[in-house]
């Protein structure tokens, strides 16, 4: 048999051409297994289950460092409350250790792990009882009788509020889990906000306020009730546990969301109400009604009853200057526009302009 070898040059530069392309090919692929190119090496990783366990033992433990730091959380949290400092208060919650054993329930439910569930649940027990005890004596040491906005802010939760701290459990309980993002737990203690309801409690047992301490008792409830269910549905999705194990502790938890729902539904309902009938309101007295012409509008104030709306409006006015007839005047145009009954009242702070004149 006789092979015969044409030679042919359009073969030659498509073999060569084939040659390049492997050859780049082949290139590229070693680049990408370079170091500099293979990133596998930053693929994230969850923590391991016996890593993760020892950690949240450690958080969950009442030890002498835990309750020293949160006693001074609950003495910063009080004075920021006492003095209305938003910066204060957010210090207190980067201090307070309260989130640790939270999330150690959320595990230790989801692990089904009923050991680590009474060792962290008795922590935060202890926790509670010691915030608020501080705050109270703290308070009342101090003697303040003013109740400003960052105290008020805690004693009329809503599903906002609920919204928040379902995120917030979440991102702790996920925090925990990678350690690459745990430089985030910080931020979720100061979005959950913990040791501040505690001590508007205190601050409201000081004054022997009920409403302010039943209101800041029903903000940290669904905050401790969020942070245990969504964090152990995270911990359920990363694999740390089983649905079997977390089902009694997930069904009861269920069923406190809910009867807190009932509540907060409530808060989030005249919160709309107020609002709409707020800029309703705003707009008449600023832009529609004579009687406040003349005068510097400070604050309007609505508060949504059974079957009327109280309007407070603080203005600034020379004396005299507004009649009891006015006052009634505005009151039946408000109640027209808004469609319900209104009691008005109107506090007048008399002011009063000097002015040096040129000789």
């Amino acid at each position: 048999m006789t092979i015969l070898l044409t030679y042919n040059p359009r073969y030659i530069v498509r073999i060569r051409y084939t040659l390049r392309k492997i050859n780049r090919t082949l290139h590229l692929k070693k680049l990408w297994y370079q170091d500099n190119g293979n990133w596998k090496w930053l693929k994230e990783k969850a923590t391991p289950v016996a890593s993760l366990n020892r950690s949240l033992w450690r958080l969950s433990v009442p030890s002498f460092s835990f309750h020293f730091m949160l006693g001074l959380s609950a003495i910063i949290a009080t004075l920021g409350l006492l003095s209305n400092s938003a910066a204060v208060i957010i210090g207190a919650m980067i201090v307070a250790p309260l989130m640790g054993p939270i999330v150690g329930m959320a595990y230790s439910i989801a692990m089904g792990n009923r050991k680590l569930l009474r060792r962290s649940s008795l922590t935060v027990f202890k926790g509670i009882v010691l915030t608020i005890g501080i705050s109270w004596l703290t308070a009342s040491l101090i003697g303040l009788k003013t109740v400003d906005s960052e105290i008020l802010s805690r004693t009329n939760p809503t599903l906002l509020d609920f919204g928040i701290a379902m995120a917030a459990g979440m991102a702790g309980s996920f925090a925990n889990t990678r350690r690459s993002i745990s430089n985030a737990l910080p931020g979720v203690a100061i979005a959950v906000a913990l040791v501040p309801p505690l001590s508007v409690i205190g601050i409201g047992l000081a004054l022997q306020n009920w409403e302010i301490t039943n209101g800041s008792f029903l903000l940290f409830s669904t905050n401790l009730i969020c942070i245990i269910f969504f964090g152990g549905l995270v911990f359920l999705f990363q694999s740390y546990g089983d649905l079997k194990r977390a089902k009694k502790g997930l069904v009861f938890s269920t069923a406190v969301m809910f009867i807190l729902g009932v509540p907060l539904t409530l808060s989030m309902r005249e919160l709309i109400i107020e609002q709409n009938v707020r800029y309703q309101i705003l707009d008449l007295v600023t832009d529609q009604i004579d009687t406040f012409a003349k005068s510097d509008i400070r604050s309007i104030s609505v508060t949504p009853r059974q079957n009327h709306v109280e309007v407070d409006i603080e203005v600034a006015a020379s004396v005299d200057s507004i009649s009891q007839a006015q006052i009634d005047r505005a009151k039946n145009i408000i109640a027209q526009k808004i469609g319900q009954p209104v009691d008005l009242r109107v506090e007048i702070i008399p002011s009063q302009v000097f002015e040096s004149l040129d000789d």
